[in-house]
């Protein structure tokens, strides 16, 4: 069964198994799912924490029986295996902008003092789905940086962008400071960034630019709150404070996020390599998906 799970359908998968045909999988068959769904490219396999496992086969228990038969079996199929094996990512770079490299806000300078300029050669390697960069972005604790039309609002000129990618603008009310990419930081106004993830149908996101430890960490909170499978790219990111950075790397982690290098992203876009953490994650959205139904039903 190494990788055999992806190329089944959902009745070939269930029937493989449900290993003694009784009809319904148990918790140790579920497991044996867990087993060849979460596994790297080379077949090593991620394993799965004993309370994750039990949450995850009791939310597609729906029946509340011990079992899974083929109708919750079907659930779990379309929104869970599914995107586990084929997701739709977007990668989302922040912030590679003149400033932060070599202008007024220059991370170097910074306490971390690590050069912004070493985020766009890993970057390159990859196409770029998404990226935004700030405009008329003036904050209190910054020096004036990014501003609108400037060359420190522009992107690094070495940094490949292709044809199809979409610009999102944050910060361009001067009054309000805004780090994440999806709102500004008194979560008054949104950008556009959400519609455009929900158009495209993105279960995955992908992080890094700068500064590691402001926008890049307060875009992947965001991108967790709002349900996303959060993958941050730590060679691809660079930033302000040691420590701060540590802090955003945990605050991930806890949130059921993925820190990765960019030689790891090719084979988890292209679901050969499928982490546990990420299906856990799915699994929790849908099971507050479920509980918000089950109460609009009630009303």
């Amino acid at each position: 069964m190494a990788d055999s799970l992806v190329n089944l359908d959902m009745d070939a998968c269930f029937s493989a198994f449900d290993r003694d045909a009784d009809g319904f999988l148990s918790i140790e068959e579920f497991e044996l799912i867990c087993r060849a769904l979460f596994r790297n490219d080379r077949g090593k396999i991620y394993g799965v924490e004993d309370y994750q496992l039990r949450e995850i086969f009791d939310i597609f228990d729906t029946k509340k029986d011990g079992v899974i038969d083929r109708d919750e079996f079907e659930v779990c199929w379309n929104r869970w295996i599914k995107i586990c094996t084929r997701p739709r990512s977007a990668f989302l770079i922040v912030d590679v902008q003149n400033d932060f490299i070599t202008g007024s806000l220059n991370i170097k300078h910074c306490a971390a003092q690590q050069d912004g300029s070493e985020v766009i050669e890993p970057i390159n390697l990859y196409d770029t789905v998404t990226f935004k960069g700030p405009l008329g972005l003036k904050q209190r604790l910054w020096p004036r940086h990014c501003v609108q039309d400037s060359w420190g609002a522009e992107l690094h000129k070495d940094l490949k962008i292709v044809d199809k990618a979409i610009k999102i603008y944050k910060g361009t009310n001067p009054e309000v400071d805004s780090y994440s990419v999806f709102w500004d930081n008194k979560k008054l106004t949104t950008t556009t960034l959400s519609s455009q993830l929900q158009d495209k149908g993105a279960t995955d996101i992908y992080i890094c630019g700068l500064a590691y430890d402001v926008c890049v960490g307060a875009t992947a909170v965001d991108a967790l709150t709002s349900g996303y499978r959060t993958i941050l790219i730590d060679d691809c990111s660079r930033g302000v404070d040691l420590v701060d950075i540590e802090k955003t790397k945990s605050m991930v982690i806890a949130s059921n996020g993925v820190i990765v290098n960019s030689s790891q992203v090719k084979a988890m876009v292209e679901g050969r390599d499928r982490r546990p953490e990420l299906g856990y994650k799915l699994a929790l959205e849908i099971k507050q998906f479920f509980k918000e139904t089950i109460n609009d039903k009630e009303k």
